[in-house]
């Protein structure tokens, strides 16, 4: 049986790798951007190519929603923080009309969403970083230098500042922001997957060996049995659901401490699918009701470096994409 899969921000690392390691005779991917040349459309037959509204815009859902219904999706997979907590609201909505969503709770979202409530509420189970709002009571003088201010909300590093004198501390102090302890050790991520029902079932800790734009470009998965079992214990306590991204940096101990939870599928997923655990389609199958693999938790050590790979395609197919999308706008 054939099964339509749509997979948002296919633009981005995370929608195309999970295309990617997802393709198969019994799979019919759909791929939506906002962005008329995301590199993922191309990917797919032409009448398999969505533009969509952004997240953040009112209209996102109700579009997705509708075009879910005609085209009898199965499973809608988003890859965009700012859309997880729009869909996982209208959940009901979409299995409804018989389209399940990839996407942890609205509890679980609420604190991976939220820097200072992923450290509140996982700081009793793992290693975290001293943390403190940003706000009208912070002492400047109670933090030794270096340490970070990030927003609240964000991600690929975006907005964070290092403090190394009094003067850098430019943000607003309106609780929007943190403070954090700055950690100079080695950072690692740890891809987590889980059954609907919550139970970890596999836990692969990598390597960040090089960072552009907060993607890894280079890295390696390792054995780690405290990255694992950190991970695990904030996967359980945070109730996920199917996959996501728990990233950790060594303080000057050595000592790994809780960074973020990306609730989603990472952009550098590959490197856990060639290790020997294809948490796309696990997580794909178990939306559909079927079992997991035993020991599906089973990887090796494998490392990893990113390439440019060029994808052609006619010389109209960008506007062919915008056609069919205005379109249906007029209808």
């Amino acid at each position: 049986m054939t099964i339509t899969v749509v997979v948002t921000g296919a633009g981005g690392p995370s929608g195309i790798s999970f295309m990617r390691a997802v393709e198969a005779p019994d799979v019919r991917l759909i791929a939506a951007d906002i962005d008329v040349y995301a590199a993922g459309l191309y990917l797919v037959p032409e009448d398999r190519r969505w533009l969509v509204h952004r997240g953040s815009d009112p209209c996102f859902v109700d579009d997705l929603l509708a075009r879910c219904q005609e085209e009898h999706v199965d499973v809608l997979v988003p890859t965009v923080d700012t859309e997880l907590l729009p869909l996982a609201r209208r959940r009901n909505e979409f299995l409804a009309c018989g389209t399940r969503l990839l996407v942890a709770s609205e509890s679980t979202l609420a604190i991976c969403l939220d820097k200072s409530l992923t450290v509140a509420a996982c700081a009793d189970v793992c290693p975290v970083p001293r943390t403190a709002l940003v706000d009208g009571s912070f002492d400047m003088d109670a933090w030794p230098l270096p340490f970070l201010i990030k927003p609240r909300a964000g991600a690929g590093g975006r907005g964070v500042l290092v403090i190394e004198r009094a003067e850098d501390l430019v943000c607003p102090r309106d609780g929007q922001y943190i403070a954090q302890e700055f950690l100079p050790g080695t950072e690692y991520s740890v891809d987590v997957l889980s059954s609907p029902a919550c139970q970890v079932l596999a836990a692969v800790p990598r390597s960040r060996l090089k960072i552009d734009s907060g993607i890894a470009v280079a890295g390696r998965t390792l054995h780690e049995p405290r990255l694992s079992e950190f991970a695990t214990a904030v996967a359980r306590r945070i109730g996920l659901t199917y996959v996501a991204n728990i990233q950790f940096r060594e303080d000057r101990d050595g000592l790994p401490r809780l960074l973020e939870i990306n609730a989603r599928f990472p952009g550098t997923m590959p490197l856990t699918v060639e290790s020997g655990v294809n948490m796309p389609r696990i997580a794909l199958d178990m939306a559909l009701g079927r079992p997991a693999p035993e020991r599906c938790g089973d990887f090796r050590d494998v490392g990893m470096v990113r390439t440019w790979q060029e994808h052609f395609v006619s010389a109209d197919a960008f506007e062919c994409v915008a056609a069919r999308a205005a379109a249906r706008v007029e209808v």
